[in-house]
């Protein structure tokens, strides 16, 4: 079933919150060698009806996501889904990765001669016009950069070609030009990859926990459920400072990573914290993200922007930094907008558990993840990144032309807990953003949840969306305060 009829039910019966079970996405995305501890469950999906999976679901208690669809933890194994796949599938091209690259650094160089050489005021007299199309200029050159920012991040998964000097070579100059610490963020990103939805291990747009919310709110956690609904105008500005900001920050101040740094094996994070000067970034080689014998290459990553930041000084120097504005650092701000908008929806969604230490798995937090779909522009431009994620968190080295074949191949074996929103395209995509904003605000325990289920986490809202918070008692501190007083 796919997340399309989840979300179809809850609209049709959101006071009630009977919709049928939800379908999930199950995304693996480590290397071959990264196997997960079994699931305490040794039954298959078809079981899940036996009378020892009902004393177990009556004993941890039921499962809800935000939708209210009944949740099962996922029981099959990394071996299942790799042997589900055609061994074709694993094969890498460093010629065809090669053709993509040069077929996205010549729809860039095209599109730039284009306008160039036509969209001046000797072929347009008109300023608006030249506006306009100048402004399109942007927005296309915006995707033609994803798609090469996709090309390079297939590089640091190994999948672009056998050869790993090709593939970081490639990496390396792509991601440069785009000002993207290329080994800086392929070493955080591989992290990313091993622990995916863990909340102390995760690397990227970790939810917050509702006493996190809360007190960003200024208010404890059992308020949430008395305050108002968030207004509509304040997700609208908290998602245009995430697409505008959220990368940016993120590589500058490890913002919506996670926050335990202390943990690092080397001792690396004593004192140091996510934000400005907190000393966890990705350009200091004694970040806490990166271990010793990584300071070489957060070094070259660095050298990268330096020479790409040299050459941006040089043309502004010489044709304006009006005309790089335009040129280079709009659409560079597209390329963001479109990173931020992919990897949130990639994990962001009411269907989604997160989990914490003792009930994850890798199994269970590489399912964490949902495809979606955009159109031609997804498929051909972006490199299918937006509809075959799950297959990427899988096995992260297949390439992505061959995704697609991947991707049908495991559904088998993934069965309910392969997670798709399809609906409406890339308008649908979009949507998504605005219903995420809206139901994803932070994560909480199912109610009456005991055991390993307790640790698994899903979305709430303060917005009347979904199954509502749970209602909890003032903490014991708070209580006995009051009544001193």
């Amino acid at each position: 079933m796919s997340a399309i009829t989840a979300r179809k039910g809850f609209v049709q019966q959101l006071d009630q919150l009977n919709s049928t079970s939800s379908s999930t996405t199950n995304s693996i995305a480590a290397s071959p060698e990264d196997t997960p501890r079994q699931s305490p469950s040794s039954t298959s999906l078809s079981s899940l009806d036996s009378n020892d999976d009902l004393d177990l679901k009556t004993v941890n208690g039921k499962l809800l996501d935000t939708y209210g669809n009944e949740f099962h933890l996922p029981d099959f194994t990394i071996k299942q889904i790799r042997d589900a796949i055609p061994a074709h599938c694993f094969n890498r091209s460093g010629a065809k990765g090669l053709g993509y690259v040069a077929r996205d650094v010549a729809s860039l160089a095209a599109t730039f001669y284009l306008f160039h050489t036509y969209v001046t005021p000797e072929n347009i007299s008109s300023t608006p016009a030249r506006a306009a199309l100048w402004s399109l200029y942007t927005v296309v050159q915006g995707l033609f950069g994803t798609g090469l920012w996709v090309l390079a991040h297939e590089c640091g998964h190994q999948s672009f070609s056998p050869s790993k000097t090709l593939n970081d070579t490639v990496g390396w100059f792509c991601h440069s030009a785009l000002l993207v610490p290329y080994f800086s963020w392929k070493i955080s990103h591989g992290k990313h990859h091993k622990a995916t939805g863990h909340l102390e291990r995760d690397m990227v747009f970790v939810p917050k926990t509702r006493d996190q919310y809360a007190s960003k709110l200024g208010h404890y956690a059992h308020e949430l459920t008395e305050l108002m609904e968030e207004t509509p105008i304040v997700t609208a500005g908290t998602m245009i400072g995430q697409q505008l900001a959220g990368w940016p920050l993120y590589i500058l101040a490890n913002v919506t990573g996670h926050n335990y740094h202390e943990r690092q094996s080397e001792g690396r994070g004593k004192g140091k914290q996510n934000g400005f000067g907190g000393g966890v970034n990705h350009f200091d080689p004694s970040s806490p993200l990166y271990e010793a014998k990584d300071s070489k290459l957060i070094l070259l990553s660095d050298l990268g922007l330096g020479i790409t930041l040299a050459a941006l000084f040089l043309i502004g120097s010489n044709f304006g930094w009006a005309n790089v504005a335009v040129w280079y650092f709009v659409p560079y701000l597209w390329v963001n907008h479109w990173l931020v908008a992919i990897t949130f929806l990639q994990h962001t969604d009411p269907t989604l558990p997160h989990y914490e230490p003792e009930s994850w798995n890798f199994a269970r937090g590489a399912a964490a993840t949902i495809d979606r779909e955009f159109g031609f522009i997804g498929r051909h431009l972006l490199h299918g990144i937006i509809e075959t994620h799950v297959l990427h968190h899988f096995v992260s080295t297949i390439p992505f032309y061959n995704a697609d074949e991947a991707t049908e191949a495991i559904k088998p074996i993934m069965g309910q807990h392969y997670r798709s929103n399809v609906e409406g395209g890339p308008m649908g995509f979009l949507k998504s953003m605005w219903q995420s904003a809206r139901m994803c605000q932070w994560i909480e325990p199912c109610e009456g949840a005991e055991g390993e289920n307790k640790g698994v986490l899903f979305y709430r809202n303060r917005n009347g969306l979904g199954v509502p918070p749970q209602k909890l008692s003032p903490p014991a501190e708070l209580k006995a305060a009051k009544s001193d007083s």
